[in-house]
């Protein structure tokens, strides 16, 4: 089985790369490859992977799976499992800016990744926060957003707090954060991983026992930190090898739930997230947890 990740390894992929030192997969009568996109520069985004038939998995927002849902000639794409129980993103600016708060990037440069709903909802949190959602976009190569807002080349973008969030302050830079869910904005869940609906019901036991092993490297992970970041140090891309790899697992591991509920995606915070799309008129389309989430798999 293949896994497109959405980024270079990082600590959000921490109980994969666990699950397959400790040969879990192996354990599970299975072959796992994860894919690094820096292999082909993010050229194919990871859901594309899943699309093509490159992948059988891939690392992504819920958003990519109700984009697919939605398009005119749709994808049966579906999320089996979230990687974390909470969100530990933000829209960031650094703290010697002037931007004080989200109204304040009016007329200021986001640095975007052309996520699907993505430019909305960080407009929506500036209206929400009393300003007009009059940004300057800027679309840079996406394995090199986080670099543009360090050398001050970009005024703001979308980090995860517990990966450049704990490199800039590692290298000194101090961050302002700013939260979707302080300024109203009621997000899904990010990562998830994504499969098609049709593959996941011909191999049923495949999908299990993968997130079965999954499951069981991130439980590792949050009882053995240590342990755990010593196995993901030397696959670290070069330009991320000063990050406190331990101080960002600390950070992470509660965002993993417990064992019971981990990789579960609550109905109510799925279809709160649907609604909001579809009030703000950012989806059309009737969806529901039902279409999105296959609740079908065993772990």
């Amino acid at each position: 089985m293949k896994l497109a990740l959405d980024w270079t390894p990082n600590i959000n992929h921490l109980g994969f790369f666990v699950a397959d030192a400790l040969g879990y997969f192996k354990e599970a009568g299975l072959e796992v490859e994860l894919l690094d996109p820096q292999e082909d520069n993010y050229a194919v985004t990871p859901a594309k992977k899943v699309e093509m038939g490159i992948a059988d998995m891939a690392l992504c927002p819920l958003e990519s799976v109700i984009s697919y849902r939605c398009k005119r000639h749709p994808f049966d794409a579906v999320a089996l499992a979230t990687l974390f129980q909470e969100d530990l993103s933000a829209i960031v600016v650094l703290e010697d800016s002037d931007v004080q708060r989200p109204r304040d990037l009016d007329g200021r440069s986001y640095a975007s990744y052309k996520a699907r709903y993505e430019d909305e909802i960080v407009c929506q949190m500036i209206k929400n926060d009393g300003g007009a959602g009059q940004m300057e976009l800027v679309y840079p190569d996406k394995l090199g957003i986080w670099e543009t807002l360090q050398s001050r080349q970009y005024d703001a973008t979308w980090v995860f707090l517990n990966w450049e969030g704990v490199q800039a302050r590692g290298n000194g830079l101090e961050l302002r954060e700013f939260r979707l869910s302080d300024y109203d904005i009621p997000y899904g869940y990010s990562p998830i991983i994504l499969a098609s609906q049709k593959r996941v019901e011909k191999d049923n036991p495949s999908y299990s026992a993968f997130l079965q092993a999954v499951k069981k490297g991130f439980s590792y992970a949050k009882q053995n930190p240590g342990e755990a970041v010593r196995i993901l140090a030397p696959l670290v891309a070069e330009q991320d090898k000063d990050i406190d790899l331990l101080k960002s697992q600390k950070m992470t591991i509660a965002a993993y739930g417990n064992h019971a509920d981990w990789g579960k995606m609550d109905r109510h915070r799925v279809d709160q997230f649907l609604n909001w799309l579809k009030t703000k008129d950012l989806e059309k389309a009737p969806l529901h947890y039902g279409e999105l989430v296959y609740t079908g798999l065993h772990f």
